[in-house]
């Protein structure tokens, strides 16, 4: 059976939202490798997410997977439930997964790429990412911390428009 948490955190009716995806293995948050992840578990980060999604008046929704192409219909479905923007962080299919680049690209909301270790400091493999070049914007390195600076930024961008 395909595990896949998926969690509505805030519910700001006919706010702008955001979705955000995260990818294989952030489920295990907190307690993978904290030298290069955190300590912060994946509830924590939603939760920092939503409070600060709730005070802006804006909608936002969390949704993780570990499988591929759980993550590729939920990015699919963003796009006729209004979802104005996305953070993601792919995880390792962002060295990968072409057809998640595909369904990103296909639905064509503007997305922040988020990882929360520096990848460019990593093993060769993880210095490639099939997303970058569509993203918005790329924050790498910043632990926990990259999510909430991307949320930042589009909470701007929803608000200039």
């Amino acid at each position: 059976m395909k595990k896949q948490t998926s969690s509505k955190t805030t519910s700001v009716p006919d706010a702008p939202a955001v979705l955000v995806v995260h990818g294989p293995n952030l489920n295990l948050l907190g307690s993978r490798e904290p030298n290069y992840y955190g300590s912060k578990t994946l509830a924590e980060i939603n939760l920092a997410l939503a409070h600060r999604a709730e005070a802006a008046g804006v909608r936002l929704e969390a949704f993780q997977s570990n499988h591929e192409g759980a993550l590729i219909e939920r990015v699919h479905a963003a796009r006729t439930q209004g979802i104005r923007y996305l953070i993601i962080n792919p995880a390792a299919y962002t060295h990968t997964s072409i057809a998640l680049r595909d369904a990103l690209a296909g639905t064509g909301i503007p997305f922040v790429e988020v990882h929360l270790s520096n990848v460019h400091a990593r093993e060769p493999f993880r210095q490639r990412s099939y997303f970058s070049d569509l993203a918005i914007g790329v924050i790498s390195g910043l632990g926990s911390e990259g999510y909430l600076l991307a949320l930042e930024y589009l909470l701007h961008r929803i608000s200039a428009e």
